[in-house]
């Protein structure tokens, strides 16, 4: 019986211990190794959210392996303050401060063509930006706010990112849930939240779970152009966001919170680890997770279809 393993069972499982700094450390002594220093010289990565928090944290942690980062926020002057910390941290990096809202699809469109006029290749993109919003808000577009920065603008970005990623000889993307995902089946008849009384944790939470819904979904649809799809969480870890968001959650849990380094630290290790992770599936800590420990979570291939199709529906993607 391999002890390690058993014990990082129990940690997930028990979700206090799991997420929190302590189960990062415990895991971390079972790691047998980290990417290789200078893992992603020559690669260009691009993270959104890089303004603050884990996304701030990723971004440091590319720029580290010796990517080129491309640091993506909807505000101007945080993500040049941000580039400006990260630049006088690693001096040798090469970072790029980009301005787009993901919720925007619109905006989105408009970035990744400008975007192409000036990046000759992308490597890795690691969908980071979120938001717990206390009201139901909608976008330009229609879309209810998290689904749209956490789903639609990361699916948008990407499909139309495919033919530079697909010039890379080991291109990868990261989505960013959250443990929360756990808690929320997959809103087939509900995806904009329409239904009920809305509450922001939940419909973070939902759209958290359509993202690793997704991820096989996008995984096979990446599949000839060699891109690897991964989903992850990150635990629980003090970032701006929380302090914003959570104020009670954090109070009760500060003690027990993982630094932000802490949290990106599975996206680094997926971003750059050799050789590359099984696509398509779900991470926590450098290792496979399960997708449901409560069995009303439990959703089918043909739940997962149903939410692609309102996915293309929404973003305007049309197969031929």
């Amino acid at each position: 019986m391999d002890l390690g393993a058993v014990v990082d069972s129990v940690l997930d499982r028990a979700v206090v211990p799991g997420y929190s700094r302590l189960g990062y450390r415990i895991r971390a002594h079972s790691w047998t190794g980290d990417p290789a220093p200078q893992a992603l010289r020559g690669k260009t990565a691009m993270v959104t959210g890089a303004n603050s928090g884990i996304g701030k944290a990723i971004a440091g942690g590319l720029a580290e392996l010796g990517a080129t980062v491309v640091m993506v926020s909807r505000n101007r002057e945080r993500i040049e303050d941000a580039r400006t910390e990260l630049a006088a941290e690693h001096p040798d990096a090469e970072l790029r401060a980009e301005v787009c809202d993901v919720a925007d699809l619109s905006a989105v469109r408009r970035f990744v063509a400008d975007l192409g006029t000036r990046l000759p290749s992308l490597d890795v993109v690691i969908h980071n930006a979120g938001l717990l919003p206390a009201e139901r808000t909608e976008t330009a577009d229609g879309h209810e706010i998290t689904l749209a920065t956490h789903v639609l603008g990361p699916v948008l970005m990407t499909e139309l990112l495919v033919p530079t990623l697909a010039g890379s000889a080991d291109p990868r993307v990261i989505l960013m849930s959250s443990g929360g995902m756990y808690t929320q089946a997959l809103p087939v008849d509900d995806p904009e939240y329409r239904i009920g009384p809305y509450r922001g944790a939940t419909a973070y939470a939902r759209t958290k779970r359509m993202q690793v819904a997704l991820t096989p979904v996008l995984a096979e649809r990446w599949k000839p152009e060699g891109i690897s799809v991964y989903c992850m969480h990150p635990g629980w870890s003090d970032t701006p966001g929380v302090v914003t968001s959570l104020p009670t959650f954090r109070k009760l849990t500060k003690p027990l919170l993982r630094t932000a380094e802490q949290g990106a630290d599975t996206a680094i290790w997926l971003a750059a680890t050799q050789p590359a992770p099984p696509t398509g599936r779900f991470w926590h800590d450098r290792r496979q997770r399960p997708e449901h420990y409560l069995p009303f979570t439990h959703d089918s291939g043909a739940d997962r279809a149903r939410i692609w199709a309102y996915c293309k529906q929404a973003i305007g993607l049309h197969d031929s």
